[in-house]
């Protein structure tokens, strides 16, 4: 695993500089169908938004018969209608776990030069949970590379400086977990970011 900068995109995008004028720029990753939205509020404060497919009726309507048909063959073998009982409490009990625990409709990534950084994630049951860094915290914004499950993959992370040592890092927090944008997402981020911190 290494960390690494990026000066210049290698697929050969052009990113725009933007005035103290807000703008909203739109990119869509059919392949991913994930969209990543970056709002100007200012020259100094800009906002980034990856959103992700909502729930699918379509699966969850596949895995619950699934789990009812199973339930049902139990039941035909046993006789005991406490399976199905079971069946529908625990498909009941585990959409509501999985749209209020797992399910991230979209994440978000506010950052300020004044204050910090925020990053936020909205659930599709309208949960939402925010992480507040400040400034004088951040050393620097990396895209990291990782290797996991036979595959590179590349991510968005913090480095925080340590109290004890300014030039070391003490710890590393991944941005956008959930909704894992690829390479060419992470460069148009990592780039704002860069111009945000570079006037520091």
């Amino acid at each position: 695993m290494r960390m690494f900068r990026y000066v210049k995109s290698p697929f050969g995008h052009q990113f725009k500089r933007f005035g103290n004028c807000d703008r909203t720029e739109r990119d869509t990753y059919p392949q991913l169908r994930q969209r990543l939205e970056q709002v100007n509020h200012s020259s100094l404060c800009r906002e980034f938004t990856v959103s992700v497919p909502k729930v699918s009726i379509g699966k969850v309507l596949v895995y619950t018969c699934c789990v009812w048909l199973l339930a049902y063959a139990v039941f035909c073998f046993t006789e005991n209608t406490a399976v199905l009982s079971s069946a529908i409490i625990v498909t009941l009990v585990g959409m509501m776990l999985h749209i209020h625990f797992v399910k991230v409709d979209h994440e978000s990534l506010i950052v300020i030069r004044s204050l910090g950084i925020q990053m936020s994630s909205s659930y599709a049951s309208g949960r939402e949970t925010t992480t507040f860094i400040e400034m004088s915290k951040i050393k620097d914004i990396v895209i990291n590379e990782a290797i996991y499950m036979h595959q590179i993959i590349y991510y968005l992370c913090v480095l925080l400086k340590d109290p004890s040592e300014p030039e070391a890092v003490s710890s590393v927090v991944p941005l956008f977990q959930s909704s894992k944008p690829r390479l060419n997402c992470l460069v148009k981020v990592y780039k704002s970011c860069q111009e945000i911190l570079s006037k520091c």
